[in-house]
């Protein structure tokens, strides 16, 4: 008779990461709180600017450039969300090629938790909206704004705290945002985008056809690539598909794959690049012209009584959270994945209430779903920003009761006592590390020694103290 196979051995979630995704996750992630900071910056200069001196907010973010023959005559704020964004837009891009090629979602089981959190993480949002708006007889058209996390506004959260959030934590928010930054374009791509000019669209996909074969040719040049990037993106535009479509488009072409001898990739490369010009610039200009809300008046008090603008509230503090969490949950319930045994299921809560920090494409998507109507388009980026603020506070305070936890962990994770360059816990199956630590203990064991004869010298002594 057959001995029984042994049981398949469980998968552990939120475990400690491999060194060279730790490194890059580590990298990005640093880049992205600092452009979170700036971003927290820019959205506090546009509350004031616009709070201050409205007309002259209102008379710089509608001037208009560009040339009018080429369709491109477009305001100031309309420049910053198709043009600035697409930058934004391809880092997003090029984070998903590589997660699909070299990142977390390579492994279709350990992609079973960031995609089921990030799906569930813009499903339920949606949901709480629509079932607001529907109780209160309002419009369902901005059922979409509360599905999109932003993930430098949440770093920049973590900055301000201080908290020492493990990494695993840290790329689980990361993995999940750039999860719910495709969503995010699939939805836009396909909801918002009224009708097509064929002909345009077609001149950016033979663009893109172009830009492929290029990469895959080996060409180099950025006189070559970032014109004819200005080209697709211009056709992307003129064809009525949002532009940032074209941002995504590229960003996904990139080889992520590292070959012999590469210590990094052409896509991480380029990415390495672009997220601080992304982080640092595009996406804190837009935040400039978009987050302007007028305080005055009924926009703050009609964002908890107009049902659009309660269900985004709910939709960002509860939807969010209850999503992320309860599709986490789901699968570990009913597969193989076990939470990591130095973590509690609070800990994941906590990111989850995180992820209800929704901002640059909340408010892009709130443009796009009452475009035409001002006034609701400015109580919806109130309530944006309040069902932000109140994510934010709420994850601050559920992650400050695990604060010592936390730092426990990363400086466990950062510990280096050999000096050797490479934290202690990535080396327990390296002989060498254990012979440099006997050194490092022999030598502490040896001046040890001497003291003790030093001390016993001492006491020896007539005039010695009793």
């Amino acid at each position: 008779m057959a001995a029984p196979l042994p049981p398949s051995p469980r998968r552990t979630f939120l475990g400690r990461l491999p060194l060279p995704e730790r490194t890059y996750v580590t990298d990005a992630l640093r880049t992205e709180t600092v452009g979170g900071v700036i971003l927290l910056v820019a959205a506090i200069a546009a509350l004031v600017w616009a709070n201050t001196n409205g007309s002259g907010y209102a008379a710089v973010s509608h001037f208009h450039l560009g040339p009018e023959a080429l369709g491109l005559n477009l305001s100031v704020a309309h420049w910053a969300a198709d043009g600035l964004l697409a930058v934004f837009f391809f880092v997003a891009g090029v984070e998903l090629k590589r997660e699909l090629v070299a990142g977390e979602l390579r492994d279709p089981r350990a992609a079973a938790l960031p995609v089921a959190a990030a799906l569930c993480g813009m499903v339920a949002p949606a949901l709480v909206y629509t079932l607001t708006v529907v109780l209160g007889n309002g419009s369902t058209a901005g059922w979409a704004v509360p599905t999109a996390t932003d993930i430098a506004f949440a770093l920049a959260v973590l900055a301000v705290i201080g908290t020492s959030l493990p990494s695993a934590l840290r790329a689980f928010l990361l993995t999940l945002a750039v999860v719910d930054d495709l969503f995010a374009i699939l939805i836009i791509a396909v909801f918002f985008t009224d009708s097509l000019d064929f002909l345009a669209l077609g001149g950016a996909v033979a663009g893109l056809v172009v830009f492929y074969v290029l990469l895959r040719a080996g060409v180099r040049g950025w006189y070559i690539y970032v014109p004819l990037a200005l080209v697709i993106w211009g056709l992307m535009y003129n064809s009525g598909v949002h532009a940032t479509i074209a941002g995504v488009a590229m960003g996904l072409m990139l080889r992520c794959t590292r070959r012999e001898g590469e210590t990094r990739s052409p896509g991480e490369r380029l990415e390495h690049l672009v997220r601080p010009l992304s982080a640092g610039i595009a996406v804190p200009l837009f935040a400039l012209f978009a987050a302007g809300v007028t305080l005055k008046g009924d926009a703050l008090a009609g964002v908890f009584t107009r049902p659009e603008t309660l269900g985004v509230v709910l939709g960002l503090v509860a939807g969010k959270t209850l999503g992320i969490f309860g599709g986490t949950w789901l699968v570990t319930r009913f597969t193989k994945a076990e939470l990591n045994k130095e973590l509690a299921w609070a800990d994941l809560f906590a990111v989850a209430t995180l992820a209800g920090i929704g901002f640059t494409v909340s408010l892009l998507i709130g443009e796009l779903a009452f475009a035409g109507d001002e006034d609701t388009v400015n109580e919806i980026k109130a309530a944006v920003l309040i069902g932000s603020l109140i994510a934010a506070v709420l994850s601050g305070v559920l992650l400050r009761l695990r604060v010592r936890r936390y730092r426990a962990l990363s400086e466990e994770e950062e510990l280096d006592e050999d000096a050797s360059g490479v934290p202690d816990v990535y080396e327990q199956d390296d002989p060498e590390y254990h012979r440099r630590m006997a050194a490092i203990h022999e030598e502490k064991a040896a001046e040890h020694r001497r003291l003790a004869e030093e001390a016993g010298a001492a006491r020896g002594k007539p005039d010695s103290p009793a």
